[in-house]
């Protein structure tokens, strides 16, 4: 049996919503929700099931409003460093341990003084975790930086190393390291400012502005 163009169309738009509700990040959720209920309002419409497509342009509406809201909103980040043998923090990476894993295969959370700890902290909510050792003097390799998926925007990411490169140029290092297999931290490493070194190395230089 051939699918007409909007038999494809109300396939497609019904894909999407089901796949919205699977997204843990709350802003991809929103762009995916959109995009379905703005083609599930055009087939309600084009079918003339107008109240199907009244509640759907409804939900078109909440999507644009909220992303509005998320992309416009003044959050407050802040920084809160640890010591080694935190309690919060053994609890979260616990808590957090499978999902951390799919991100950071072989890290293993061993205290030591020597490393560098943060909790990183939006509108006062936990929202991740930040975690690097010193190699050399030169030199430090991130070992953890983990964000919980509901706030997987790259706003973390670009906060936090605005924050630590100030506190690493200080300590005179000039070059952060870090290793990844993973598609989707990869592409994270890349937006931020690492670049590609080798078989899953990545590097960032650091220079005073």
């Amino acid at each position: 049996m051939e699918l007409t163009a909007l038999e494809i169309l109300g396939y497609i738009a019904s894909i999407l919503i089901a796949w919205s509700m699977a997204v843990s990040s709350i802003i991809k959720f929103r762009w995916i929700n959109l995009f379905g209920a703005l083609g599930l309002t055009i087939y309600s419409i084009i079918i003339s099931a107008i109240p199907v497509a009244i509640v759907n342009a409804l939900i078109v509406i909440l999507d644009i409003y909220y992303l509005y809201k998320a992309y416009t909103k003044n959050e407050v980040f802040q920084t809160l460093e640890l010591s080694e043998d935190d309690h919060y923090l053994k609890q979260f990476i616990e808590f957090y341990k499978n999902d951390i894993k799919e991100f950071f295969p072989n890290f293993e959370y061993k205290p030591d003084s020597k490393n560098l700890q943060f909790l990183i902290l939006r509108d006062m909510y936990v929202t991740g975790v930040f975690m690097a050792k010193k190699i050399d003097d030169k030199t430090y390799n991130v070992d953890l930086d983990y964000v919980r998926p509901e706030y997987r925007d790259f706003k973390n990411g670009k906060y936090i190393y605005s924050q630590i490169k100030e506190k690493f140029l200080i300590q005179s290092c000039t070059t952060v390291k870090t290793q990844s297999k993973n598609k989707a931290h990869i592409k994270y490493l890349n937006k931020i400012g690492f670049k590609k070194v080798g078989e899953g190395e990545f590097e960032m230089k650091l220079k005073n502005n």
